[in-house]
């Protein structure tokens, strides 16, 4: 296979995952907005979205001023073209590079993924930023997303192009599984007299859901929402789809799949690396930190991405051939 098909199949799968979190995030926001508004402000509820994805400085570029309310954000995350991490972007980037891999994808995945992107073009880029239908518009991209996803795995033939898919996928989730994590427990942590109140118990519920965990959560502990056991599902629990152990065991069977398509020693030592990092308990990840440990996680998956660059697309390093 060529770096630069695999190249796209990596960032295609990526966009696609970062799309799917970034309507998820923005519409749980949306509603624990309704539920917590006597308590939070518009800058505590939205700014943490802005962190999470990495787009504080972008947004301040955009907004000056640094004012920040529920349609500014909105707009800036939903909208903008110029925010590369935004869902018009995510999406536009996705469909881009399966346009570039277009004979190694199937002809349904294709259809989808162009189908959506005329959605996002006509009801989200030219349709307001922010009202009643902000929440509809969001759930049919996770619908369709999620669509494109049961597709992949069941019409693509399981080889290399597949690898590749199913790497971009995790590497993308773990990442945003750590920094969700991390932003709810360090910059959203409430005063002390808050641990265990209404808005604190709000807080991690947005988190599950937003990861759909909330139900698997209330199964598997029946008990009031704790810090200690929501961190034991979402970074531990290997039967999870979401959590930080599974994406990573899901790297290291994806680079399994690509078989000896390139030297991957980097690669397969930077995702060994991740699983011995999680190789311990949620009491032992609170006792040394959180942020902390989260933190080393996520220069993990750097590790990782990095690794993966070299090995498979360095040849193509510094081109426009992919949409990266």
């Amino acid at each position: 296979m060529l770096s630069r098909i695999a190249d796209a199949l990596f960032w295609m799968s990526r966009y696609l995952e970062r799309a799917d979190h970034t309507a998820r995030l923005i519409n749980i926001n949306c509603i624990h907005m309704l539920e917590a508004e006597d308590t939070m402000s518009e800058d505590a509820q939205w700014r943490p979205l802005l962190t999470i994805v990495g787009a504080s400085e972008p947004y301040l570029g955009h907004h000056p001023d640094g004012t920040i309310t529920a349609r500014r954000v909105a707009q800036f995350m939903v909208q903008e073209s110029s925010n590369r991490g935004s869902l018009y972007s995510s999406l536009r980037l996705a469909r881009e590079n399966a346009r570039i891999v277009r004979d190694r994808i199937s002809l349904p995945m294709w259809e989808t993924i162009n189908e959506l992107w005329l959605f996002v073009d006509r009801e989200i880029k030219r349709g307001p930023a922010y009202d009643h239908r902000l929440a509809d518009r969001l759930h049919a991209v996770g619908r369709e997303v999620a669509r494109f996803q049961g597709l992949a795995v069941n019409t693509m033939e399981r080889g290399e192009a597949f690898g590749f898919y199913l790497l971009g996928t995790f590497v993308e989730r773990a990442d945003m599984m750590a920094r969700l994590l991390d932003v709810k427990y360090h910059t959203l942590l409430p005063e002390h007299a808050s641990v265990g109140s209404a808005l604190d118990y709000y807080q991690w519920a947005a988190l599950l859901k937003s990861i759909t965990g909330f139900e698997t959560y209330r199964r598997k502990y029946r008990s009031e929402i704790n810090p200690v056991e929501v961190a034991e599902l979402v970074i531990l629990d290997a039967r999870f789809p979401r959590s930080l152990r599974f994406s990573v065991q899901r790297m290291s069977e994806a680079l399994e799949q690509l078989g000896n398509a390139a030297a991957a020693g980097r690669s397969e030592a930077a995702v060994a690396d991740l699983q011995k990092h999680l190789d311990t308990t949620a009491t032992e990840i609170f006792s040394s930190g959180l942020h902390e440990y989260l933190d080393e996680f996520v220069e993990g998956i750097a590790k990782v991405n990095v690794a993966v660059q070299r090995e498979y697309f360095e040849a193509f390093a510094g081109t426009t051939s992919c949409a990266t």
